[in-house]
Order: structure tokens, then C-alpha cells, then sequence
């Protein structure tokens, strides 16, 4: 693509947090450097940002971000783009024959928009019904925080929550719903505080109308300790 072109293609998108895959954009040679080496690097780039912004590195309150903010890109929030950092979904045979649906709702959900590397703050709500596997219920928020530790579009998370879970289950009967502040709407651009998003994949049974209903009801309820 040309720099006229690839230029007019970002303007295009301006403020439109579309993807263009539903996976990740990560290429190949993505792993071929050490996560310490990813570290100095970053770190180099980032005192490059806050001087161009005319930061006074000398400071000693701002002296060591650099290094903070390439540690916390590496080893936490983009972690889970690192396939070495996948959860084992450990499933077990369904001995006890449960056969009604499963939920785990209000799983916390922090990401990253990769469109302006700002929040995404939510709650995901994960379902499925066994077709003779289970899964480890903290399995199933180790897979959302995996896929959310990522520079992310919610359409693809939520898309690809479900299709972990269906691969790991070996079952078609899989749903999530996310629902999510994106700071680069609630704090910059339109600056609208009050919205979120909800984005929703159903997947065999949940397509169905009755179960998709038993679902979002579920999810409605209130739980208090």
C-alpha cells in the first residue's frame, strides 16, 4: 500500500474502532526476541515519546517510567499475546451428568483498544452445556483475561472467548456477552463518560431463541453475598 493510500486508509477509519480479522494482527517473527530485550527496547521508545513531549527525565518522579511502562506492556496488559502465556483449559468428564446450561458471569474484563492503546474495562459473561466434558470454572476467566491481555477490538474477543471454549469443550454450545467502557470514547474524542459496549456471540444451542433468553436472563440476576 502506498503512503497516500495507507494514509487515507487510517483517516477513513478515524475514530471507527472497526477490525480487520478476527484474529490479532501479530506476525510471525513476533516471538523471535526475548521478552528482556522487548523490555529495553520499548523502554528506549518511550523516553523517545516523553522527551519529543518535553518531559524533564531528570525528575525522579518520571525517570523510571519508561522503564515501568515497557515491563507493564510486556509481562501484563499485552501478555496474552504471547502464546506461551495460554491457559491449559483443563476439561474433565461430566460424571455427574449435569446436562443445563452453565454460566459464569460478571468476569472481569481489562483490555487494551488497539486503535489508541487505551482501557477497555468490563464484565464478560461466559455460558455452555455439556456434551460430556466440564470445564474448571476459573478456566474459564483465565481465557477471558488471555484473550483480553491483548491490543483488542470487543467483536473479537468475545468471538474468540467462544471459540476457545468451544475447542476446548468440544462443543458447538458455547456463548459470552461482553459489556464494556472504552476510555478512548469515554475519555477523549466525544468524551461520552455514560456509554458502554455490548457485543454477543452464540454459538449451537444459543442460537436457539428459548436457551439465548434463559442466557441473557441469567445474567440479569443479581448476586449478593
Amino acid at each position: 500500500m502506498s503512503k497516500d493510500k495507507n494514509t487515507d486508509f487510517i483517516e477513513d477509519i478515524g475514530d471507527n474502532h472497526v477490525a480487520t480479522s478476527t484474529e490479532n494482527p501479530i506476525r510471525e517473527d513476533a516471538f523471535s526476541i526475548s521478552n528482556e530485550t522487548k523490555i529495553e527496547q520499548i523502554e528506549s521508545h518511550v523516553n523517545s515519546i516523553l522527551d519529543i513531549l518535553g518531559m524533564d527525565l531528570t525528575d525522579d518522579s518520571i525517570r523510571g517510567t519508561p522503564k515501568r511502562v515497557a515491563k507493564m506492556f510486556v509481562n501484563e496488559i499485552f501478555s496474552g499475546l504471547h502464546p506461551n502465556n495460554k491457559p491449559k483449559a483443563s476439561t474433565f468428564d461430566n460424571k455427574y451428568k449435569y446436562g443445563e446450561m452453565l454460566v459464569e458471569k460478571n468476569i472481569t474484563v481489562y483490555s487494551t483498544c488497539e486503535h489508541h492503546l487505551l482501557p477497555i474495562v468490563g464484565r464478560a459473561h461466559v455460558a455452555y452445556i455439556s456434551t460430556g466434558k466440564v470445564i474448571g470454572l476459573s478456566k474459564m476467566n483465565r481465557i477471558v483475561n488471555y484473550y483480553s491481555k491483548r491490543p483488542q477490538v470487543q467483536e473479537r474477543l468475545t468471538m474468540q472467548i467462544v471459540k476457545e471454549m468451544q475447542e476446548a469443550l468440544n462443543t458447538e454450545d458455547v456463548a459470552c456477552v461482553i459489556d464494556a467502557k472504552h476510555l478512548c470514547v469515554n475519555s477523549r474524542g466525544i468524551s461520552d463518560i455514560e456509554s458502554s459496549t455490548v457485543t454477543s456471540e452464540f454459538g449451537g444451542k444459543f442460537k436457539n431463541e428459548t436457551t439465548k433468553k434463559e442466557f441473557l436472563d441469567y445474567i440479569k440476576l443479581e448476586t449478593k453475598f
